[in-house]
């Protein structure tokens, strides 16, 4: 790929706290790539039409309310429904350990809890891409 990975860091649901979501964000600049942010209590629907739209490689999703059982399955059905499974979905925030192998099956490739560096999300992030990559071309 000859361009900057695209991120959109989206703030699904009801969640009013983005402290995290912007922190991250930065740090995803500082490591190159190109971030958009949609901004506080965006429905699954307006993450996957700005992501196509944006034509992102991967969608960071960040949650604190407790509806990521809800709401991450859901933007990787609409991505799905719009065509656009290509798009990787990641997700972070307050996500109990339990609860991380029911999202990994619903089809988000990875999620971060706190305490998981801003350089260990730059690295996979950039990993997943290459694989998708791989994968296109091979």
């Amino acid at each position: 790929m000859n361009r900057p990975i695209r991120v959109l860091v989206a703030k699904p649901g009801l969640d009013g706290h983005d402290r995290g979501a912007l922190i991250i964000a930065q740090a995803l600049r500082d490591e190159g790539m190109e971030v958009i942010y949609t901004g506080l209590r965006q429905s699954p629907a307006q993450i996957v039409a700005t992501a196509i739209q944006e034509d992102v490689d991967v969608i960071g999703l960040s949650c604190l309310s407790g509806a990521h059982n809800e709401l991450f399955p859901e933007v990787v059905r609409l991505l799905r429904e719009q065509g656009a499974e290509d798009i990787i979905v990641v997700g972070g925030g307050v996500i109990p350990q339990a609860d991380i192998p029911f999202l990994k099956e619903q089809g988000i490739a990875e999620i971060f809890t706190s305490g998981t560096t801003t350089k260990e999300t730059a690295d996979f992030i950039r990993q997943a891409v290459l694989d998708r990559e791989g994968m296109k071309n091979g």
